[in-house]
C-alpha cells in the first residue's frame, strides 16, 4: 500500500468564479470585462467573471489581495503594500499610462514653473483608517510634490506640507459617482479657501473636479520628457494574482491575460468608443477624460515586464519604503512572474493561426 508521502497530488478544485478588480483608471481589463470578452472567454467552462466593484462585502480585497481567485489590475502603492505586509501574490504585468498629472493652484497663486513652490504650503492627504494600503492618495500626493520639488531644485524643506483630512472612500474603490472621486482630492477645497497653495491631482474626475471650482495647472508633470518624474501609483500600474490562483488554475490566468491583451488591440483602433467606456470607468465627464488623457494614450494599454517598467517600479517602492507606506521592504525579481504575459502571447498567435489555417512554428 503506498504510503501518503509517494500518493499523486490530488487535482485541484474546480473553479466557478473568477474574480478581478481595477482601479477607476483606463484598464485593459476593465475594457475587456466592458466589451464582454472576458465573460464569453469563461462562459463553456461555467466559470462566472465578476467584479470586486460589484461585491461590496468583498471590496476590501482590492487592498489586501487576500481572495484566492483574484486578479487585480491597480494603483501599484496597494499592491506593494500588501505583497509587504506578506499577502501570497505575484506580479505578472505592469503597465504605463498617463494620466493628467498635474500641481493645481488658484489663478492668482503665482505658481507656473516647479521653483515658484518654494515657501509654498502643499496640501498633504492624511493617513487612511485603513493603513498603509489605503493611504495611496497622501502616497501619490507626495510623490507628485516630490518630483516637482527636484524639477525646481527644491526638496520637502523648501515647502509646507498642510496635512488635510482624507474625504470617505466608503463608495468602494471602482468605478463610482464623479462625486465621489473628484472628493479623493479633498485638498481642493483647501485650495479654494486659500488655506494652501497647491493640491497635486491625477485623472478625469480630477480635471473636471478643477474646471468646476475654477482651478488652473500651475505644473504639468505629463509635459516632463524624463517618465522618472511621473513615477507614481498608477506610473507604472501593476497587474497582480493570488499564488494559489496561479499554481491552480495557470491556464486561466493566461487566458484572462490574452483577453486584456486584445482588449488594448482594439484599444488602439477605437479612441472614440474607448473614451465613451472610460468616462464610466473613471467617473469623469466627457471634457474631463479629453484633458486627462492625450496623445496616444490608447495605443499603449498593453502590458509588459520589461527591465524599463520594472526599474520604475522599483523606484516607487524605495520611496514608499522610505516614507513609511510598506512594512517592509522586499526584492521584486522574486515578485514577477512573466510566465503567464508571455502564455497569454503565445496563445493568441495559435489562436490566430488557427483561424487563418495555419500551424505554428
Amino acid at each position: 500500500m503506498p504510503n501518503a508521502a509517494s500518493a499523486p497530488a490530488s487535482p485541484p478544485p474546480p473553479l466557478d468564479r473568477l474574480w478581478f478588480t481595477r482601479c477607476p483608471v483606463p484598464t485593459a481589463s476593465g475594457l475587456a470585462y466592458k466589451l464582454g470578452w472576458l465573460q464569453q472567454e469563461f462562459a463553456a467552462d461555467g466559470i462566472r467573471v465578476d467584479t470586486l466593484q460589484d461585491a461590496r462585502e468583498l471590496g476590501r480585497h482590492h487592498y489586501d489581495h487576500e481572495l484566492p481567485g483574484l486578479i487585480r489590475e491597480g494603483g501599484n502603492v496597494p499592491a506593494l503594500a500588501a505583497r509587504a505586509a506578506g499577502s501570497p501574490t505575484r506580479l505578472i504585468g505592469l503597465t504605463w499610462i498617463e494620466e493628467w498629472q498635474t500641481i493645481l493652484v488658484r489663478r492668482d497663486a503665482g505658481i507656473s514653473r516647479p521653483a515658484d513652490l518654494k515657501g509654498k504650503r502643499l496640501a498633504l492627504p492624511a493617513w487612511s483608517e485603513a493603513g498603509r494600503p489605503g493611504s495611496f492618495v497622501r502616497a501619490m500626493s507626495l510623490h507628485g510634490y516630490s518630483s516637482a520639488l527636484k524639477l525646481g531644485g527644491l526638496d520637502f524643506d523648501d515647502v509646507q506640507l498642510v496635512e488635510v483630512p482624507l474625504a470617505s472612500l466608503d463608495d468602494g474603490p471602482g468605478p463610482a459617482r464623479i462625486d465621489h472621486l473628484q472628493r479623493l482630492w479633498s485638498g481642493l477645497d483647501y485650495l479654494v479657501r486659500g488655506e494652501v497653495d497647491a493640491v497635486y491631482v491625477k485623472g478625469g474626475a480630477a480635471a473636471d473636479a478643477a474646471r468646476r471650482l475654477g482651478l488652473v495647472v500651475g505644473i504639468d508633470l505629463d509635459l516632463i520628457a524624463a517618465p522618472r518624474y511621473r513615477i507614481n501609483n498608477g506610473t507604472p500600474r501593476p497587474i497582480t494574482v493570488h499564488q494559489r490562483l496561479l499554481d491552480e488554475h495557470f491556464d486561466l490566468v493566461v487566458r484572462f491575460l490574452a483577453q486584456t491583451l486584445l482588449a488594448a488591440d482594439w484599444a488602439r483602433d477605437n479612441l472614440g468608443p474607448l473614451r465613451a467606456i472610460l468616462a464610466e470607468e473613471t467617473a469623469s465627464e466627457q471634457a474631463g477624460i479629453e484633458q486627462a488623457y492625450r496623445g496616444d494614450f490608447h495605443a499603449s494599454l498593453h502590458p509588459d515586464l520589461s527591465a524599463e517598467r520594472l526599474e520604475y517600479l522599483a523606484l516607487q517602492k524605495n520611496f514608499l519604503y522610505r516614507h513609511g507606506f510598506l512594512e517592509r521592504d522586499f526584492e521584486l525579481a522574486g515578485w514577477a512572474d512573466p510566465r503567464p504575459l508571455q502564455a497569454a502571447h503565445e496563445l493568441i498567435a495559435r489562436r490566430h493561426g488557427a483561424r487563418l489555417g495555419v500551424t505554428p512554428a
